[in-house]
């Protein structure tokens, strides 16, 4: 009797062993279908840009059901993407990340596309040690929240000052005002860094001016002390729902500055609503250009524009490339759980996408370059492309 015991205590050790050794999020049994999470923001002023994630995530989808599931050693697994509103908010990015975490039992996260939002759900991934991927969330403070953390995007110092450097260099600018959101981390890191890189440079900060949340419709106030202060630029490092109406209100008190902003200004809805003589010559700085030659890109744009009739934009390709990221983790996980697949992310270098190349460095910040499109007639044009030093 002794004897049974002593062989079935043994059996329960080794089935417990190795059930947590390869769960989705630390015990019970491996998955038999892999689920990622998505949150992006799908009713509220930012829907467009979750349409255009989803938009991105689901050619992915298009491809494992074509290609039988995907290939994780040798076996062909099932995955599925569950999408979660996050109504572009904080507090409800974080109830969207415990239930995904707690309720679906997701491997890994991809998104939110801001970093105010990451910052409330990033934390809770953190603690649950599933692997979480911004797609456009440039703040530094992002990855500093943990090892399980994540960016698909360049950060705010990069874009800050690759969007001084074109104001100084291209544009001749000696004199910049600044309109800035201070209710959203993005736009803030944004204004911070552009400061920085153009005062470096030469140039004089003529004018700050803040406003607070994305509710707000009136700038009229801002923008009279920016046009009395005369700026040559004018940079709105502010998400691309807000800007046209910024634009259109500063065209009508007079200003003629140049409008510069971040990679947030990458969709086509910036000039179908300002209107294309109020964007005319306004720049930015995105992820990718829909006519770079890389082979990958133009694979991706083919197939984007095949299935929606129109270009990708920087949230569509950010989505997929954090989904892709994520599903090469999978793939390359030792163990097929969070921490498994934390790891093999951290690891990825060289990895073709649209963009160019991913490369994570000890940080988890990609290596990558940004690209200066400038607005020609209501679409944008590239100007050139500027890496890392």
């Amino acid at each position: 009797m002794k004897k049974l015991v002593s062989i079935l205590l043994v059996l329960i050790m080794t089935v417990s062993l190795f059930g947590c050794a390869s769960t989705g999020t630390g015990s019970g049994a491996a998955p038999e279908t892999i689920k990622i999470g998505v949150t992006l923001p799908v009713s509220g002023q930012s829907a467009i840009a979750g349409e255009y994630m989803r938009n991105g995530i689901e050619l992915i989808v298009d491809q494992l059901k074509a290609e039988g599931g995907l290939d994780v050693k040798g076996k062909k697994m099932p995955v599925e993407f569950i999408y979660e509103d996050n109504e572009a908010k904080p507090e409800t990015t974080a109830n969207a990340y415990r239930k995904l975490i707690d309720q679906d039992k997701v491997i890994a996260i991809v998104g939110p596309d801001m970093s105010k939002c990451i910052l409330a759900g990033g934390p809770i991934a953190q603690a649950s040690k599933v692997p979480a991927i911004g797609t456009f969330t440039t703040n530094e403070k992002v990855t500093q929240i943990g090892d399980f953390v994540f960016r698909a995007c360049f950060i705010d110092p990069f874009q800050g000052k690759v969007m001084a450097q074109y104001a100084a260099d291209n544009l001749k600018a000696t004199k910049a005002a600044i309109l800035y959101n201070n209710a959203d981390d993005y736009s803030k890191g944004l204004m911070e860094n552009f400061i920085k890189a153009f005062e470096a440079k030469g140039g004089t900060i003529v004018e700050t001016q803040a406003y607070g949340g994305a509710d707000v419709k009136d700038f009229n106030a801002q923008l009279t002390k920016i046009k009395a202060a005369n700026p040559e630029v004018l940079f709105m490092p502010n998400q691309f729902g807000e800007v046209p109406l910024q634009m259109k209100q500063a065209r009508q008190m007079g200003i003629e500055a140049k409008f510069l902003g971040g990679d947030s200004w990458d969709s086509p809805d910036v000039p179908n609503i300002a209107g294309f003589d109020i964007v005319e010559g306004a720049a930015y700085d995105a992820a990718f250009s829909p006519v770079d030659p890389n082979p990958v890109c133009q694979d991706f744009v083919k197939r984007y524009k095949d299935k929606y009739g129109v270009n990708p934009n920087s949230n569509a390709v950010l989505a997929y490339e954090a989904a892709l990221v994520v599903l090469e983790g999978v793939k390359n996980a030792e163990t097929l759980n969070g921490q498994g697949v934390r790891d093999a992310m951290a690891k990825i270098t060289n990895f073709p996408v649209p963009s160019g190349t991913i490369t994570f460095d000890e940080t988890r910040n990609p290596v990558k370059g940004a690209v200066i499109n400038v607005y020609k007639n209501g679409t944008p044009d590239y100007v050139t492309t500027v890496n890392p030093n």
